[in-house]
């Protein structure tokens, strides 16, 4: 019975021994990689229909992506520099205030003196400036300049002359070579605001007559005015005599 050998249609007993068949490692790796092609094919099919997000799934996943952070208040550093800061700003903006403060104050006094030193050479060339045909008017036009006590003084003395100037055809020419403010003051309610002042003006005269045939008469004069200010005006109310010197040719 040994040497009796096994019935080809005989199924079972076939099946049997492959199934018991030992299977070799280039078998086992060729299974292996059958698997994972399969594996592959399914995530790929799965791939192509994804699964649908709703609203709740997007916000999730914004939360989950947007870091917060926890508020924090300023801390000691910021408060201090930022006093720091503010103060500078305001010791800066007084500094230069008191830097500004003088200099406006010295070029509004620098503006004062020039106004008056202008009125003042005005003044004198228009008062001792006169022709024989213009002698008449003298008075009115330099009531401009003048103030007080002085200009009722100024208009008679020249009320004086007119007669005996016009008949000697007298003329007067008077330029000012200088002038010099000598004095501001502040006084009264204007209390820091000039309203007073005292300037010197530097004059060279020269008069001629047909009297004395045209020989003109040269005179030096240097004057002091005493001036007040009305309103936007500044008008003389004191003149005094300083200097004189006759410079004219004796024959």
């Amino acid at each position: 019975m040994e040497d009796q050998q096994a019935d080809p249609g005989d199924l079972t007993t076939a099946g049997d021994a492959t199934a018991t068949r030992p299977v070799g490692k280039a078998a086992r790796v060729a299974k292996t990689e059958a698997v994972r092609s399969d594996s592959l094919d399914t995530h790929v099919d799965g791939a192509d229909t994804p699964a649908e997000e709703t609203p709740a799934d997007t916000v999730d996943a914004l939360a989950e992506a947007v870091p917060l952070i926890a508020h924090r208040p300023a801390g000691r550093r910021l408060w201090v520099a930022t006093a720091v800061a503010s103060v500078l700003f305001v010791g800066g903006g007084a500094f230069a205030g008191a830097m500004v403060a003088p200099y406006l104050v010295e070029r509004a006094l620098v503006e004062t003196k020039l106004d008056i030193a202008r009125t003042a050479t005005g003044a004198i060339t228009t008062l001792w400036t006169y022709t024989p045909d213009d002698m008449n008017t003298l008075a009115d036009r330099a009531s401009r300049y003048l103030g007080g006590d002085f200009a009722e003084q100024y208009r008679k003395y020249i009320d004086a002359i007119v007669e005996p100037n016009k008949q000697a055809q007298v003329t007067n020419t008077t330029e000012v070579m200088g002038a010099a403010v000598e004095s501001v003051a502040a006084t009264g309610i204007s209390s820091g605001v000039p309203s007073e002042a005292t300037a010197i003006v530097y004059t060279n005269s020269v008069a001629t007559s047909p009297v004395t045939k045209n020989i003109p008469s040269l005179r030096y004069l240097s004057y002091r005015l005493t001036m007040q200010r009305h309103g936007s005006q500044w008008l003389i109310t004191r003149m005094s005599t300083v200097t004189s010197f006759d410079l004219t040719p004796q024959l």
